[in-house]
């Protein structure tokens, strides 16, 4: 199949209604059908506005998150455009790739 990667860049602490903004597109991507999503957070990083953000004992909440997907076009499309309309904002890359599986359905 061919789509995009999409790439979603927030921090732990950021929030839109009562959920964190990683956790809300998470939950935006899973009722649209998307077949799966990765959160990674990260220990350290810095953000557009050059401010530093880690894990530190002092902040624990200003970690870096990422909301990682392989979506077909329309999924990608329906996505944005949900978070155009109701989501906070937050920025992403968009990357064309080919997807698919490898092996037999069921093998583990």
């Amino acid at each position: 199949m061919e789509g995009f990667l999409l790439t979603f860049y927030t921090q732990q602490n950021r929030m839109h209604g009562d959920l964190q903004v990683a956790n809300w597109i998470l939950e935006e991507a899973r009722q649209l059908g998307i077949r799966g999503a990765t959160l990674a957070t990260a220990r350290e990083g810095f953000g557009h506005d050059g401010r530093f953000h880690s894990e530190n004992y002092f902040d624990l909440e200003d970690r870096p998150q990422q909301v990682v997907m392989a979506v077909t076009e329309d999924e990608c499309n329906h996505l944005l455009g949900r978070l155009e309309e109701n989501g906070p904002r937050v920025f992403y890359t968009k990357s064309r790739i080919e997807f698919g599986f490898t092996g037999e359905p069921g093998a583990s």
